[in-house]
């Protein structure tokens, strides 16, 4: 099923070539405002909506009055910090007269592959959009080194979708989607509107489109990018933000690329967990725990007697019943010291025995898998 209708949480990437003018390198606000309008209705209507923006080097190398194409690394992390600053302020400018709170993130490769920090981030955007406020991501390209790069931000947009558990990832560039060829080479060419997997020939066709405009992504990254929120559940769609309403017209029939997700985001988790991650240790539940923990609710610490081996916050560990039998897999949210520190302990006790609380549950229902399912 296609159009955003029936989305609930949505990550939107913009493209360089969308928000920068291609010769001058000056900020597209056109773009900005109108994807902004699209947001506060999406927002309007109880989605949770994630914006991933391209175009802090753009906007950059003209402050920096440097030439545009392939420039060293470290000409390229200056002007991202010059244009950073820019692409920030443009964006609230268009979020705060639709009444947007905005919030800056700035993310690295680091950030989606060590688990510590992936749930620090999860962490942090999922209060962010809690409180209301509209993210606005990008790749830390200051600090970011050619080899430790995303490269694209397609691809760090779908890490963050599944990071986010999101259900909908919309990639907006200056192209109208996947065509049976290069439409900038033959207008005879065929949108494919609709692909139910990402096989060898999908890909074949990718090889040669690609944004004419300012970014390092182009169509392979985008095919690259809805394979990795495929895995996690999630859907994609690639579309043309050269619209009034970019977002707003994915309801309409045709006009996109839509890739379906042949997955469920919960089987795809569960699989994350189950196959993906070796446990670090053992909790060891009471028997009101493990009836809890049975019945699909989150383990608190006051039904946990033990805390054994050496883990790490966000690693899997094994959830044991009384009588020894495995119960289930899940991902803790308490390093193993202070998991220790906070056996038996109420929700309400865990910040005065810590200093601090992540949350009332030691392995949230969310993050668990019950053994023999």
């Amino acid at each position: 099923m296609t159009g955003l209708d029936i989305a609930r949480r949505i990550v939107v990437k913009i493209g360089s070539s969308l928000l920068t003018e291609l010769e001058t390198g000056a900020a597209r606000t056109d773009r900005f405002v109108a994807i902004a309008r699209d947001v506060a209705a999406l927002r309007a209507s109880g989605r949770d909506v994630v914006i991933v923006s391209s175009g802090a080097v753009s906007l950059g190398r003209r402050a920096l009055d440097l030439p545009p194409g392939a420039r060293a690394l470290e000409h390229k992390q200056a002007a991202a910090a010059v244009g950073q600053v820019r692409l920030v302020e443009t964006w609230r400018a268009a979020f705060e007269p639709q009444g947007l709170l905005l919030a800056q993130a700035l993310l690295t490769w680091r950030d989606t592959e060590n688990r510590r920090r992936w749930l620090n981030a999860r962490g942090t955007l999922n209060a962010l959009l809690a409180c209301g406020a509209t993210p606005v991501i990008n790749e830390n390209d200051t600090v970011a080194t050619e080899e430790l790069r995303f490269g694209d931000n397609d691809r760090l947009a779908a890490r963050v979708a599944a990071m986010l558990d999101a259900d909908t990832l919309v990639l907006l560039s200056d192209v109208p989607g996947l065509c049976t060829g290069d439409p900038a080479r033959d207008r005879a060419v065929r949108l494919i509107e609709h692909v139910d997997e990402i096989t060898p020939e999908i890909e074949a066709l990718a090889g040669g489109t690609g944004e004419a405009g300012t970014g390092s992504g182009g169509m392979r990254s985008k095919i690259a990018a809805a394979r990795i929120a495929a895995q996690a559940g999630c859907r994609t769609v690639i579309a043309s933000g050269e619209h009034d309403a970019p977002l707003a017209r994915l309801n309409q029939a045709g006009g996109a690329s839509w890739f379906e997700a042949r997955i469920t985001r919960p089987k795809a988790r569960a699989a994350f967990i189950q196959g993906a991650l070796s446990p670090q240790g053992a909790l060891v539940l009471d028997a009101g725990a493990a009836r809890a923990v049975e019945a699909g609710r989150n383990l608190l610490p006051a039904g946990v007697t033990q805390a054994r081996g050496s883990f790490q916050r966000g690693e899997a560990v094994r959830l044991i019943g009384p009588d020894g039998r495995l119960i289930a897999k899940g991902l803790v949210a308490y390093d193993a010291e202070d998991a220790r520190r906070i056996l038996g302990a109420k929700s309400e006790e865990i910040e005065a025995r810590l200093g601090y609380r992540r949350g009332a549950a030691l392995v949230h229902a969310a993050d668990m898998v019950l053994e023999g399912r």
